[in-house]
């Protein structure tokens, strides 16, 4: 699983899930977020060899996009998307048994959706990164009293 998370909102902005990620699927998802999301200064990442990869390294390289790698063995040092990872674990991936690669797409992406709009974090307050914007419900009168706009116009006149 490929995991990318924004270190400013803590929004898990896509998780790449396949048998085995290579540089092709990096690319092709930091493709569609620089796309929907627009270009970010830097990209930290651990030094898998799917982020390593020359490929991946030129094209970023082409976009002006800093690549920012953590040293190995450190992963305090990509603190925000270790922390993540663990939830998803904690909360999906330990209490779940998938059976087909499509059903763990399903369910993870459903996840995803759930840790951005919904689900509390005490970092942000115990608000979502992302909250879903939500409508106030129209107000409910118990009966109304409706007048024509003529008689509102002469009650508001003042007294003569």
């Amino acid at each position: 699983m490929l995991t990318v998370i924004d270190e400013y909102s803590r929004e898990c902005l896509a998780i790449v899930t396949k048998r085995k990620l290579k540089s092709g699927d990096v690319l092709e998802a930091l493709e569609n977020l620089f796309i929907d999301r627009g270009m970010p200064d830097h990209i930290r990442s651990d030094n898998g060899a799917e982020f390593t990869a020359i490929a991946v390294r030129e094209w970023l390289g082409k976009m002006e996009v800093k690549p920012t790698y953590i040293e190995p063995g450190s992963p305090w040092e990509n603190g925000y998307n270790e922390s993540f990872n663990g939830k998803l674990r904690d909360e999906l991936l330990d209490r779940e048994l998938f059976d087909t690669l499509h059903e763990a797409q399903v369910l993870i992406e459903r996840w995803r959706v759930h840790y951005n709009t919904k689900r509390p974090h005490s970092s942000l307050g115990y608000r979502p990164p992302a909250p879903q914007t939500i409508l106030p419900k129209p107000c409910v009168m118990p009966y109304a009293t409706l007048e024509s706009p003529h008689m509102v116009a002469n009650a508001l006149k003042p007294n003569q």
